[in-house]
């Protein structure tokens, strides 16, 4: 059984079903990634836990394409850039903002 092959038939699957070129799906499955685990850990987006798992599971993606394909720096590089922006961005705006409310002057 190849598992790397299985895995890349069910990704292609997922984007002929949808439609979408691979760097949507990449900027949608992280997200999704990242809420589900705040969903059922319960832990807030701010902790980086949430973004931790959003970042191994992009790997393990990357190393399945690794044993698929080979080595592919450019689309390596651009699947983690899509995958790990948002859910970045949003950890980090969680993590920032009840520092920013607490140091406002109160009026």
């Amino acid at each position: 059984m190849d598992i790397p092959a299985l895995y890349h038939q069910f990704i292609l699957w997922i984007g002929d079903g949808t439609g979408l070129p691979d760097a949507i799906l990449h900027i949608h499955a992280g997200l999704a990634i990242l809420l589900a685990v705040r969903v059922v850990t319960g832990r807030s987006l701010g902790t980086f836990i949430p973004f931790a798992v959003v970042v191994v599971a992009e790997l393990g993606n990357e190393t399945m394409d690794y044993l698929a394909y080979g080595m592919r720096w450019s689309d390596t590089l651009s699947d983690m850039a899509n995958t790990w922006f948002w859910p970045f961005v949003i950890s980090l705006a969680v993590r920032i903002r009840p520092m920013v409310l607490r140091d406002r002057p109160r009026g």
